[in-house]
């Protein structure tokens, strides 16, 4: 069967716009071959909404096609130059194991960026083998489509296939190949890469991109489109955070090549969901000094879009120090946006749907009680919701029975029904999250005995995590030990 028969079967319809930017932007490279690809897990949902066959990329040749090697038609792989401050430092990063394949277009007009990860060494993998292992790639699947069900912005994952290698880490691991989708793997990053190493006019070249791809309502302002152009990201940028922290998630690792101008949550590393209601929640194993810690995670999103405001500096206007007071007035609008998002999310959570001055008062009190008797976050918000306030050490207190007074007076001002603001609470306090031992425990089960069945199981109730069905009871118990860490393993 010809290549183009492969593609009209499979669904593939590619395009490859960020191939036909600069040369300074990406490096053309082939995926290496893998010895004995098997699909371990199939996104047919997406697939679907993408208009690609599942059946036959879940064939023999459609497999290869997932482990990279067969190239579809009109598929032009590209390694994407970027670099970015990792915890604080300027470095010169790229896609060290990850290719883009190409953008699919969707039947229905949409592009998204369709790109392997651990497809072998390129020339920015820095002394790395390029591989990846089969643990880390599942631990993406399950976390991102776990957020994508909680209407979170994020990348998504269409496969995983093991390649029959043995990868070398702290030991021999199952390498595999993840298939992600994205709207795009546009990052701050990539904008810090060609500020530091480009010309202004391949800036200008990259921001005009950027805005005809995420942004195209800008191209019909009359106004600074690059200032347009941050202060859109900026808004993008405070809604997801807010969305972080009204579930709890701790992403682990906001390094500014981890940070997408389109506002979707991308590279799941060091990431995991709180259990216990605490700021200074950290989990992963490099963060010595908690600086992406739950709690600080808002200021590092204004950090990071500092760095992208720099990089916009010479669009914005000619004269520097102007260019640098439109930014900080965009820039300063941030802490207001996300608090505003925050705000409405955390009365939805407590069933409020007007608001009140002391709505906030009300909300920091209870937040400070439930870190005073380390009450699990979510558990907290799924019990009002039910209206089962028990067997946490939270709810015997007097200073909970006082506030709870003060909460079910403030409903009863609502002059709503009691069934409509618990269907409200209900939208947005999710009966499940991944918790941590469960996902560890699915992929213990899948890399060390092969059975993907915990898996499936978990990602089946973690894709409507709003359901409050029973089946999700058992995977709202919390673990007896809370003490978790996660490695840079993705």
């Amino acid at each position: 069967m010809s290549n183009e028969n492969r593609n009209k079967k499979a669904g593939w319809n590619f395009d490859n716009s960020y191939a036909r930017l600069p040369d300074i932007f990406f490096v053309s490279l082939i995926p290496e071959h893998v010895p004995s690809p098997k699909c371990i897990i199939f996104n047919h949902s997406l697939a679907e909404a993408l208009g690609l066959n599942p059946e036959v990329l879940e064939s023999k040749d459609g497999v290869e096609v997932l482990a990279g090697n067969q190239i579809p038609e009109g598929a032009l792989p590209i390694a994407q130059a970027y670099a970015g401050h990792q915890f604080g430092h300027f470095t010169m990063l790229g896609d060290g194991r990850a290719l883009l394949l190409g953008e699919q277009i969707t039947p229905s007009g949409e592009r998204f960026d369709i790109q392997f990860k651990g497809s072998g060494k390129t020339p920015f993998s820095r002394g790395g083998d390029g591989k990846a292992v089969l643990g880390p790639m599942l631990r993406e699947y399950i976390i991102s489509e776990a957020m994508h069900a909680l209407d979170i912005p994020t990348t998504r994952s269409l496969a995983v296939v093991t390649t029959g290698e043995s990868i070398l880490r702290e030991s021999y691991l199952p390498g595999a190949i993840l298939t992600r989708v994205a709207a795009s793997h546009l990052r701050v990053g990539t904008f810090q890469y060609v500020s530091q190493w480009g010309t202004n006019e391949e800036l200008r070249i990259l921001a005009d991109y950027t805005i005809q791809r995420h942004f195209p309502e800008i191209d019909a302002a009359d106004s600074n489109r690059y200032l347009m152009l941050l202060k859109g990201v900026i808004g993008r940028q405070a809604m997801l955070i807010a969305k972080w922290q009204l579930v709890g998630f701790v992403h682990g690792v906001m390094n500014t090549d981890n940070m997408t101008i389109s506002g979707e949550t991308i590279d799941y590393g060091p990431c995991a969901f709180m259990d216990t209601y605490n700021l200074k929640t950290v989990f992963s194993s490099i963060d010595l000094h908690g600086r992406y810690a739950y709690g600080n995670q808002p200021s590092i999103a204004q950090w990071n879009i500092t760095r992208f405001a720099r990089t916009l500096l010479p669009l914005i206007d000619g004269d520097h120090n102007k260019a640098i007071d439109l930014a900080q007035n965009e820039i300063s609008n941030f802490s207001r946006l996300y608090h505003n998002h925050w705000l409405k999310g955390m009365r939805a959570k407590l069933g409020l749907s007007n608001e009140e001055q002391q709505d906030e008062a009300l909300i920091e009190n209870l937040l400070n009680m439930m870190q005073k008797y380390q009450a699990d976050y979510t558990n907290t918000f799924r019990a009002f919701t039910i209206e089962q306030l028990h067997e946490m050490d939270l709810f015997n207190s007097s200073e909970f029975k006082q506030w709870y007074k003060q909460w079910q007076d403030r409903l009863n001002r609502q002059k709503k029904t009691k069934s409509s603001f618990k269907q409200l609470m209900q939208r947005v306090n999710p009966a499940v999250i991944p918790r941590n031992h469960r996902v560890e425990e699915a992929l213990k089960a899948s890399v060390e005995n092969g059975d993907y069945s915990v898996m499936r199981r978990l990602l089946h109730v973690l894709s409507e995590p709003y359901a409050y069905s029973p089946e999700q009871v058992e995977y709202a118990t919390i673990p007896s030990n809370c003490s978790y860490r996660t490695f840079c393993g993705t």
